[in-house]
């Protein structure tokens, strides 16, 4: 995925927040959670590119092994358990949702080491060939790409529905 975690996170809060009955907080710290979580697992290019150089393909580190994020996303159910009026539990929720929805996107045409630590092999749906240059052109040009669009427009969509079931929605946009 390229451009699509962001939006992707952003689908992802706003059903939460719409179905959730009562939220401890204002409905866009969840969004913001959901759409930072979405895009959490690719911090991990900083190291990639600056102190890794680019050895090692970077959806090998932890950031993007599934067993982190199931492991946020059961950590941030018990305590939502306990302390589910907390405002910290359903952020760390939608945060590890998020997280855990950018690495199944990501499953869809990047190599994703789903058995990771314990098992060396990597999965993704579809393979997309090199053929151009730069590399990101190969997946503009494919049709995963479509995919991402399609996300995107959904986010869109989401957003410009927004208003009709977040009554605070223009105060936080400064309307």
């Amino acid at each position: 995925m390229l451009i699509a975690h962001l939006p992707s996170g952003y689908v992802l809060s706003s059903y939460l927040v719409e179905r959730a009955r009562c939220l401890p907080m204002r409905p866009f710290w969840l969004l913001i959670a959901g759409m930072l979580g979405a895009v959490a697992p690719d911090f991990d290019m900083f190291y990639f590119h600056f102190v890794d150089m680019g050895m090692k393909h970077h959806h090998r580190y932890p950031s993007h092994w599934p067993l982190l994020w199931l492991g946020l996303i059961a950590g941030s159910l018990v305590l939502m358990r306990f302390r589910s009026r907390s405002v910290v539990s359903w952020l760390a929720l939608t945060f590890s949702l998020g997280g855990m929805l950018h690495v199944l996107l990501d499953t869809l045409a990047g190599d994703i080491w789903w058995l990771a630590p314990f098992v060396d092999q990597r999965f993704a749906l579809v393979t997309v060939t090199a053929r151009y240059k730069p590399w990101w052109l190969n997946f503009v040009v494919h049709w995963v790409f479509l995919v991402e669009l399609a996300i995107c427009g959904w986010a869109f969509w989401r957003w410009r529905i927004r208003r009709s079931w977040m009554p605070d929605a223009t105060a936080v946009e400064g309307r």
